[in-house]
């Protein structure tokens, strides 16, 4: 069948030239047209669906409100006494940056697979560690510490008690007076005072989640209630994104002022091989209200049900696939949303080797080859 005249395919150069990096974005590279045209097409009528697991998301959050005020209200007078994450800042009341950079380490499947932390403490690496409290125990143990990198800092936002554990450990205590932490002021307070006991000094940082409410919103309210007189200002706030990897990119540039953001640990994806088990085991510990035991372990993983919740993507700067299970897609969406967003001058690595942070203004790169390239 002839298609008509005014159905011609005709593109410029210039948007040949765009469609190429979209695809390359997408991770498509490799693949066909026809390929990439069928997935953009399934996306478009899909689009539905990725917007019910961000109302999921939001609900799920919002149903932890009555949490985050007794968190804060059980916070307030500590908050009140206690250093400010603002305190932290090196060109304090000057909107500017250091060249410097910061390496955030998460607990992805990566740094296990390519004994990055095992890399790190051997070298000679002059810059920030922002760890994530849930890696803090293992980076210690590894030997990334604050005697051999002196700008340390743990970062937890979460409010649940069960982040207690993160710091629950001798090595903690041995080191905990030579790191810097920071909380969010719905961090739970038997996590914080545990921090606190291991000698951990506490900085204290707002994280933003309904201030589109405007002043009647829970964030507008406790930002006049912090006020006072060590905290004249008030705290200072960040995006989230729902989890403490992306928390630990804004605390990294826009506290700690460092031009260069690099990722280890911070996959947000599964490995291609990581069994069933692990990943489910990962939606249950973390959120169990979003897999629930409606989930099964039986689940077919051929059916459409599966490639909907557990999409697998390939990586085209790292060259392999991972998988995302629902919470992963939300957080790998929002990081790369603010990562486009980002100051010009600020530089994000991925050197996890993998994971799914990929894409606009995203520079990838193994981690021996940063740590060759920037000392500090």
């Amino acid at each position: 069948m002839r298609i008509p005249d005014n159905n011609e395919l005709a593109i410029t150069e210039d948007t040949l030239k765009k469609l190429i990096s979209f695809k390359k974005n997408d991770g498509y590279n490799e693949k066909s047209w026809d390929e990439w045209f069928d997935y953009l097409l399934t996306r478009s009528m899909r689009k539905g669906s990725q917007s019910e697991i961000e109302n999921i998301m939001e609900k799920i959050h919002y149903e932890s409100f009555d949490e985050w005020v007794k968190n804060f209200a059980l916070n307030l007078s500590n908050i009140w006494k206690e250093s400010s994450a603002r305190d932290l800042d090196p060109i304090p009341n000057l909107k500017s940056h250091t060249n410097n950079s910061a390496i955030v380490i998460g607990r992805g499947p990566s740094l296990k697979k390519h004994r990055h932390l095992e890399l790190l403490a051997k070298s000679d690496y002059k810059g920030s560690i922002v760890c994530c409290d849930g890696a803090l125990i293992n980076a210690l143990k590894a030997g990334v510490t604050p005697d051999k990198f002196p700008k340390y800092f743990v970062v937890t936002v979460d409010p649940y008690d069960l982040a207690k554990k993160f710091y629950d450990d001798p090595i903690v205590n041995k080191y905990g007076k030579k790191i810097r932490g920071i909380f969010s002021t719905i961090s739970n307070p038997t996590v914080v005072e545990r921090a606190r006991q291991a000698g951990i000094k506490v900085h204290w940082l707002h994280s933003l989640f309904d201030y589109g409410e405007g002043k009647k919103s829970f964030n507008s309210i406790s930002a006049l209630m912090v006020r006072s007189k060590t905290h004249l200002d008030g705290l200072p706030a960040i995006q989230t994104g729902g989890n403490v990897g992306t928390s630990s990119w804004f605390i990294s540039w826009q506290i700690l002022k460092n031009s260069i953001v690099v990722f280890a640990g911070i996959n947000h994806g599964w490995e291609e091989d990581d069994s069933w088990e692990t990943i489910i085991t990962h939606g249950r510990k973390n959120d169990p209200r979003v897999f629930g035991n409606e989930i099964s372990v039986n689940i077919d993983k051929n059916s459409p049900a599966f490639e909907e919740l557990f999409k697998k993507i390939y990586n085209p700067e790292f060259k392999c696939y991972c998988i995302l299970d629902p919470l992963f897609q939300f957080y790998s969406e929002a990081l790369k949303e603010f990562i486009s967003r980002s100051p010009s001058w600020l530089t994000t690595i991925n050197a996890t080797e993998g994971g799914s942070i990929f894409g606009d203004r995203i520079k990838c790169m193994t981690l021996t080859n940063f740590l060759e390239t920037y000392k500090n």
